[in-house]
């Protein structure tokens, strides 16, 4: 791969992260981190916990001391949790430190991944196909603007998503 150290994804819930870094860093040899999972680890608790003691604000901020150290790693693939854009300085540690690849799905197909997971605190709301649509509106520019790369993920399999990935990764310039 050379020139490109780290990747990192980022993209709203259900978009794929997880499932496209994972098989990414295997094709590459890199290492791959999950920032909710490493969130989880070093509190013990789930991420739906931590929202219910320490609202969204106490999440963010344990969201963006974890993004810290993990952009100081070398060789990594990162699958970052989807609000991790909104903050002005994580933008900034992504496109310092990787290359960034926005994994873009429609509003419907996140609907269709995310429906059933009671695991999505942003989701446990009266209507959450409609909070779902407002925070695209919302993220979807702060995607765009952070992202070396936008990939849509619709209709494609993680394998050929994770190869149409590897070439456009491979015709980026050092």
């Amino acid at each position: 791969m050379g020139a490109v150290d780290n990747i990192y994804l980022v993209g709203l819930m259900g978009a794929g992260k997880t499932t496209v870094g994972k098989m990414l860093a295997k094709q590459t040899g890199k290492i791959f981190y999950d920032s909710d999972h490493e969130i989880k680890r070093r509190t013990g608790v789930s991420i739906s916990h931590i929202f219910e003691v320490e609202g969204e604000s106490g999440f963010r901020a344990r969201e963006s001391a974890v993004l810290e150290d993990l952009t100081r790693l070398k060789n990594v693939v990162l699958a970052t949790g989807g609000g991790a854009i909104i903050s002005k300085e994580n933008r900034g540690l992504l496109k310092e430190h990787g290359t960034v690849i926005y994994l873009r799905a429609s509003v419907g197909d996140l609907w269709a991944r995310t429906r059933h997971d009671k695991n999505r605190p942003l989701l446990q709301t009266e209507d959450p196909h409609a909070r779902l649509a407002e925070l695209f509106a919302v993220r979807d520019p702060l995607y765009r603007e952070v992202a070396d790369i936008i990939v849509d993920t619709s209709k494609q399999s993680v394998g050929s998503l994770v190869s149409h990935i590897l070439q456009l990764i491979g015709k980026r310039k050092p």
